[in-house]
């Protein structure tokens, strides 16, 4: 087993701020003693490809370098080739958050990169569930959330109009979205729960981690190592009633709202009848989604 991290490095990143900084934080990695070998994607999906390519040959430790999106795709490279495996083979994976969002990482602190740094260099990791969602033509995998309804539809708006835009292109593409706000049926079942709730919402999020969009607290019950989904659904809430209790999908209040449902459950099922968009791991997608399920503790992160 090769004890080595391998960079998965999208030089793209963060709008292309990754490449100039990836160079000086590998370099402390290194005087701090951690060996490493590197290499760059340059299309989307290749971390994925990376990443199970390089599992295969025996590597076991993975430093995605970008942002949501990098991790993303190594997760999806790792699994399901990491499921139901001996301890000793399941993954770690390290983070230098050089990209946009990295919202994965603030369940565990606020300091970014540096943390991200001193967590490697202190070989400080802990084990992660990771999230299988079944959809009409294959499986994801994800450690962060999947959302569907405003959220999906505010993410997708900054994917296409704000890309480059930092946080502030979430707060435009929020305030676009609530121009265009859409409150709609996604028929769900939690857990065991007899029927199908087929009643109109404005969000439906399903978490492994608290936040999204860098700092939006959606999820602030959510455990990355409880073995449960977190399901957060948010009724059909009005423009003024969103502008109003913003802040609380900031601080994580907004749950509180009459109209928000917290559950957890091991379990989700979809009774979709044609494909939807979604956000996953601040990815982008529209997909026909039939279940989602927990695989408890499969992955090491360096946190």
């Amino acid at each position: 087993m090769n004890e080595t991290f391998l960079a998965i490095i999208n030089p793209a990143a963060g709008g292309g701020r990754c490449r100039g900084l990836v160079g000086p934080a590998l370099e402390r990695l290194r005087v701090a003693g951690i060996t490493l070998e590197t290499i760059e994607t340059g299309a989307a999906g290749e971390a994925s490809r990376i990443a199970r390519d390089f599992y295969g040959r025996g590597y076991r430790k993975f430093l995605a370098v970008g942002g949501d999106g990098t991790s993303y795709e190594v997760v999806n490279g790792l699994f399901p080739g990491a499921q139901n495996v001996p301890a000793a083979d399941i993954p770690t994976l390290g983070f230098l958050p050089l990209g946009t969002g990295n919202s994965f990482l603030r369940d565990f602190g606020d300091q970014g990169v540096e943390h991200a740094i001193d967590a490697l260099i202190a070989r400080r990791s802990q084990a992660c569930d990771v999230l299988r969602l079944a959809h009409r033509e294959g499986v994801l995998y994800y450690i962060n959330l999947m959302s569907v309804g405003f959220a999906a539809d505010v993410n997708i708006l900054r994917q296409r109009r704000f890309k480059n835009s930092g946080p502030l292109g979430y707060w435009l593409a929020i305030f676009l979205g609530l121009a265009q706000l859409k409150r709609r049926p996604f028929p769900v079942r939690v857990g065991s729960e007899g029927d199908f709730d087929r009643r109109a919402c404005l969000f439906l999020s399903f978490n492994n981690s608290k936040f999204t969009g860098g700092t939006m607290m959606i999820a602030p019950a959510a455990d990355t190592r409880d073995g449960l989904i977190d399901f957060i659904r948010w009724g059909p809430i009005g423009r003024l009633g969103l502008v109003r209790n913003l802040g609380g999908l900031y601080d994580g209040t907004h749950v509180r709202h009459p109209l928000a449902e917290s559950k957890k459950a091991s379990r989700i099922e979809f009774d979709l009848e044609a494909p939807i968009d979604v956000m996953i791991d601040g990815e982008a997608l529209t997909l026909h989604c039939q279940s989602i399920e927990v695989l408890p503790s499969v992955l090491n992160v360096v946190v």
